[in-house]
């Protein structure tokens, strides 16, 4: 069944709005970030990887962010101009702001963490002004970023981009990805988080992530009641991950499905979600059925905590269809479906 109709005739298949920064991971593995001496340079930004995401796989992107107007701001916008996405709507800031700069630390297999530089941070001086009607019009479907809303002026062009989506009948996909940097208080989450989840035709997040949208709701904290709040709102297909746990889409026909993760050997617990999220939203594009957008995301996913970088190391569909077939081959055709 298809629970979003998206239009094929579009320019792009998804137009994105946020965040594009740059990671700076580990060569040292397994050693405090005090101690790591050496670093590789990566595009990083959750909406940004899963712009490269899908369009390893073969779909269209569209982009809409201020970056820095320096070398780091050359290197990004370069890095999707030969991923092919679509840069002509992504702003240089004018007044010595910087792209955000995220330090990855890889203690362990199991644990990992990341220090944020986000003051002044160039993608949350994305203007209303940089988001453009005729721009939007062209997407199948419009990607909101929970981090852009955490400050303005960013907060209200990714409202502007929500809005001009819902007035032109646009799917409108929420990715909460909360970050503590930037917010100032939790009640300011839930306001900001809540206005975009209302309108949104899918929403995806932590568990953790709806606790934070719902703080101002009388929810009990149950991915059940989540969904079917949001679907109240008209959500049509709700995601609630779970980390190690797996993760369930929740459809508003009143269905669930269920993904456990690929086992695979860590590298780093960090930058499966990108992953995850685009090899959803391209076999959601494709018009697969749902459980298997949950085994495609899940198989990404996996490949992706067990790689060094998270953007340059987004496969293509060829690739992660070997990686279930092995999977399968080794581990049985129902290693990541409950």
């Amino acid at each position: 069944m298809k629970y979003i109709e998206f239009d094929k005739s579009k320019k792009y298949d998804l137009i994105l709005v946020g965040r594009v920064a740059v990671d700076l991971n580990p060569v040292d593995y397994y050693c405090p970030l005090n101690e790591s001496t050496t670093f590789k340079r990566y595009l990083g930004g959750s909406p940004a990887n899963i712009a490269v995401g899908l369009a390893r796989l073969g779909k269209k992107c569209g982009f809409i962010a201020r970056v820095s107007d320096d070398q780091l701001g050359t290197f990004v916008t370069d890095f999707f101009d030969k991923e092919g996405i679509d840069t002509s709507h992504i702003v240089r800031c004018k007044n010595g702001e910087k792209i955000g700069l995220t330090f990855t630390e890889i203690k362990s297999e199991t644990e990992s963490s990341i220090v944020m530089y986000r003051n002044e941070a160039a993608d949350l001086k994305l203007e209303p002004a940089d988001v453009d009607e005729d721009y939007i019009k062209q997407g199948a479907a419009v990607l909101i970023s929970g981090t852009a809303l955490a400050e303005s002026p960013s907060r209200e062009a990714s409202l502007k981009a929500m809005l001009l989506a819902k007035k032109n009948n646009i799917p409108v996909i929420f990715v909460l990805d909360y970050r503590a940097y930037n917010w100032k208080n939790n009640d300011e989450i839930a306001v900001y988080y809540s206005l975009v989840a209302d309108k949104a035709d899918m929403i995806i997040g932590s568990r953790e992530e709806y606790d934070y949208a719902e703080r101002l709701l009388s929810l009990d904290g149950t991915d059940l009641t989540s969904a079917a709040y949001w679907q109240g709102k008209g959500a049509k297909i709700v995601i609630v991950t779970h980390g190690k746990a797996g993760s369930t889409a929740y459809t508003c026909d009143g269905q669930s499905f269920s993904i456990k993760p690929f086992p695979v050997k860590l590298l780093k617990s960090f930058g499966g979600g990108d992953g995850y999220t685009s090899a959803f939203l391209y076999s959601l594009f494709e018009g697969k059925e749902i459980i298997d957008c949950l085994e495609f995301g899940s198989a990404s996913a996996a490949m992706l905590v067990a790689s060094h970088a998270c953007s340059q190391d987004m496969p293509n569909v060829a690739q992660v269809e070997e990686f279930i077939r092995k999977e399968k081959e080794e581990y049985g055709e129902m290693v990541a479906r409950v």
